[in-house]
């Protein structure tokens, strides 16, 4: 497994269908601020700095999870936190790119 799949950040174009097809809910890491000034429909709002606290909530979702923010970077953090946490998880990266790949 390389650097890029550790961080997230390798496996976007390969597994975005595949996560989409699993009904994925897509978290914005976003802040609340960045959230409401636009964001993907649907997509739930969990700032990075509160996202370790939400690990058991989001495990209980039972459903994979894609992770986005503004530029990936933090997505990029989330998406580790959470695979260590045992939830299927891919780094979405910016949230606008997404929705255009959506």
């Amino acid at each position: 497994m390389g650097l890029l799949n550790l961080l997230g950040l390798g496996t976007k174009p390969d597994n975005l269908s595949e996560f989409v097809a699993k009904h994925a809910v897509i978290v914005d890491v976003r802040t609340a601020e960045e959230f409401a000034s636009g964001h993907i429909e649907g997509s739930r709002n969990i700032p990075l700095d509160s996202i370790a606290a939400k690990v058991s909530e989001i495990k209980k979702w039972n459903q994979p999870v894609i992770v986005c923010c503004r530029s990936g970077m933090r997505s990029s953090q989330a998406a580790s936190l959470l695979k260590q946490n045992d939830i299927e998880v891919m780094n979405g990266g910016g949230w606008q790119n997404l929705q255009r790949r959506l």
